[in-house]
């Protein structure tokens, strides 16, 4: 969640050797509040990405940066036509997915949950670091599975130790850790809690 690739460099330093695979919040101020990662940044190859696309037009962005990125991951609320954005993304033999607000609720999805491969559940209300975690939202995940068992879910939002055993008890197959891995001073000490954390859940 970079304003400027200086920032975004200082992450890669402070996560190089610590992880394999970064999450990108793309955001345009519209979709969600706040505005992140709309310069046009350079990444590091060492890394693999995600980016969640709280953009109008995602798309367009996804376009743009076909060969950037492992897995997109735009606003279901912000997708034109889904039909023709799952069509478009398998001709295109890339990982489907989309990413539903705490608002949406699952039966709005329940139509496409056979097409793709992922969704990500926000558990906060999007646009900052440190919004408020929404607990209720993890029940989102049983009712997803129940539709699709072979779907895998990303939980993203408020990710600590005191709330990610939650997250993995629910039954999310993959999170997302921002501000406590990010902002901290020992990341791969914030990273091993998590992990712990999961494992005792």
């Amino acid at each position: 969640m970079a304003k400027s690739q200086k920032e975004l460099d200082t992450d890669f330093k402070k996560l190089k050797g610590v992880v394999t695979h970064l999450h990108l919040d793309i955001i345009d101020g519209k979709s969600a509040p706040n505005k992140v990662m709309m310069f046009p940044f350079k990444l590091k190859k060492e890394f693999q990405y995600s980016a969640h696309l709280m953009i109008k037009d995602p798309e367009k962005w996804i376009d743009k940066n076909l060969t950037r990125i492992e897995l997109f991951i735009p606003q279901f609320e912000e997708l034109k036509s889904v039909d023709n954005y799952i069509k478009k993304m398998k001709i295109k033999g890339k990982t489907t997915a989309f990413a539903i607000k705490p608002e949406t609720k699952v039966n709005t999805i329940k139509l496409y949950l056979n097409e793709i491969d992922y969704v990500l559940v926000l558990t906060v209300h999007p646009g900052f670091y440190g919004a408020k975690y929404l607990k209720c939202e993890l029940k989102k995940i049983a009712q997803i599975k129940k539709i699709n068992p072979q779907v895998k879910v990303i939980v993203d939002g408020g990710m600590n130790p005191s709330t990610i055993g939650a997250a993995a008890k629910a039954g999310a197959d993959y999170f997302v850790s921002g501000s406590y891995t990010t902002k901290a001073n020992k990341p791969r000490t914030s990273i091993r809690n998590l992990l712990k954390a999961i494992k005792n859940k």
